[in-house]
């Protein structure tokens, strides 16, 4: 008897899950997840995401045992098992979700791809958050995203499932992969049931501070829907998560706070599918500046120090390092702190967006490659097609944490500094240092050391900017701007609809934000 095999891969539910309920429709399935070394020692993986992926694991695997089935975890490479699959129990199908992650698993798809075709295995693969496969024109996009979002849910009350022939091996430690690091103590816990605890509270409780609470990193860790991580490792489906808000904002009075925070919300979620939609139609802007035309402006100019500076939180502006010290404690940040500490890497450390993207990508436990590549190349100013946007660290620190509380939260060293010198530590009288027991400059120190900024904040933004300005003017880039906008750029003057209420308009300086 042939099998029919389910692949989960960032899909880790059983509600909502078309390629499972599908499978499950003809009869008797295995339903396996592959954890791929290769995946997980690439430069974008971390220990911290590999164990938000295990507690996803575990509460799928409750899930499929309500339903009568069993989840397999396998560890190799994805050929590798399939042919150890197809050796014990004959494969006859593979249901899986289609995927737009990294480079490494879309080569490994091809792989699977030609195997399939190798082996007469038919591979069915569904949509998943909108995004559409060899999509030609951007025109219609906004539409087919509706139309989806909009569709029933997939529900699933029972699985006949089929078993492994052989034990299925313990899951590999972190160790295993010999890159050791710090587990944040305050990381948001996987799996559905907190996906859907946090999807309530929001709809419920807290969007109403969801407009005007999302930039400052004080109010934007409950002002957020905290949601990001859920839906990068599919949780909850895209569509579960428009249909609840949808839902919501009927309920709510128009002109209402929390009607105002869904509304956003929702335009948000959109945006989600819109940035993955570009690594799906261009898989290269994940190594190469989506505008070629930016190539050769910071690659040859890699300064090290600046960018250890920045991983380690030494870069001298409180509210950057603030943000380092805090991401690496949770896993999360808000994205005007995203943005801000990508600009600073970009314009005044002068750093290419690659790297410093590797570095972020295994602190995010929301890391979503299609959204995270893009706002990259965005906030680096290598699009060709976004407005120039460099935020000035100071300023920020003064417009989002003007008493200072994040800044001293996260760095315990600057809690006695006075609000006057707070933003500007390197500028604090020698008196005010010792009263502080604070020390500037000097590495000797030890602990109480407050390092100088590496650069002139105002004089190395003002060149970086003339530098990428004197790119932007040339000729051949102007020119090739059309292309890209017209492979990649919104179509900004369609309103999203969703089960009849328009939501907040789509515009261009709109960013991803949970």
């Amino acid at each position: 008897m042939n099998t029919r095999l389910v692949w989960f891969k960032r899909d880790l539910r059983a509600h909502d899950h078309e390629a499972l309920a599908k499978a499950a429709q003809l009869g008797s399935i295995l339903c396996v997840y592959i954890i791929e070394p290769s995946v997980w020692l690439s430069p974008d993986s971390s220990q911290r995401q590999f164990v938000f992926l295990r507690e996803c694991l575990r509460d799928l695997y409750r899930q499929l045992q309500l339903l009568g089935a069993r989840l397999h975890v396998v560890t190799g490479e994805v050929v590798d098992v399939l042919n150890r699959l197809h050796q014990s129990l004959p494969l006859a199908e593979i249901y899986s979700h289609q995927e737009t992650g990294n480079a490494l698993t879309y080569a490994r798809d091809l792989k699977v791809e030609k195997w399939c075709h190798a082996n007469r295995i038919a591979w069915h693969e569904f949509r998943q958050h909108g995004v559409i496969r060899r999509l030609s024109k951007r025109d219609q996009w906004n539409s087919q995203w509706a139309t989806l979002m909009n569709s029933p849910q997939e529900a699933l009350l029972s699985i006949d499932t089929v078993d492994l022939p052989w034990t299925t091996e313990s899951w590999p430690a972190w160790e295993n992969w010999q890159r050791a690091e710090d587990q944040p103590a305050q990381m948001q816990m996987g799996g559905r049931a907190h996906g859907l605890a946090l999807l309530e509270s929001f709809l419920n409780e807290r969007s109403a501070t969801y407009r005007g609470g999302i930039s400052s990193p004080l109010s934007a860790p409950s002002a957020c829907s905290r949601l990001s991580p859920y839906l990068s490792w599919g949780c909850l489906s895209m569509r579960e998560v428009v249909q609840a808000s949808a839902e919501k904002l009927e309920q709510l009075p128009p002109d209402s706070r929390a009607a105002k925070g869904v509304a956003g919300f929702m335009s948000r979620l959109h945006w989600h599918c819109h940035f993955i939609q570009k690594l799906e139609t261009e898989p290269e802007i994940e190594w190469c500046n989506m505008h070629r035309g930016y190539d050769g402006l910071r690659e040859a100019e890699w300064n090290q120090d600046h960018f250890l500076a920045l991983t380690q939180n030494r870069t001298g502006w409180p509210l950057v390092d603030a943000c380092v010290v805090m991401l690496r404690e949770t896993g999360w940040l808000n994205f005007r702190m995203r943005a801000m500490l990508v600009s600073v890497a970009a314009y005044p450390l002068w750093l290419h967006w690659k790297r410093v993207g590797d570095w972020l990508a295994t602190q995010f436990v929301d890391y979503e490659p299609g959204i995270h590549w893009s706002q990259m190349q965005m906030q680096s100013g290598t699009t060709g097609i976004n407005t120039t946007r460099v935020y000035n660290p100071i300023k920020q620190a003064r417009d989002h944490d003007p008493d200072g509380r994040f800044v001293r939260r996260w760095l315990p060293l600057l809690r006695k500094v006075p609000d006057s010198w707070l933003f500007e530590p390197w500028k604090m009288p020698p008196e005010v240092q010792r009263y502080c027991g604070v020390t500037v400059g000097d590495p000797g120190s030890g602990e109480q050391f407050w390092p100088i900024p590496p650069v002139d904040l105002e004089e190395a933004t003002r060149i970086a900017k003339n530098r990428l300005h004197a790119r932007r003017v040339q000729p051949e880039v102007r020119a090739a701007k059309n292309e890209i906008l017209e492979r990649h750029g919104s179509r900004a003057n369609s309103r999203i609809r969703t089960e009849g209420r328009k939501s907040a308009r789509v515009n261009t300086q709109t960013s991803f934000d949970f």
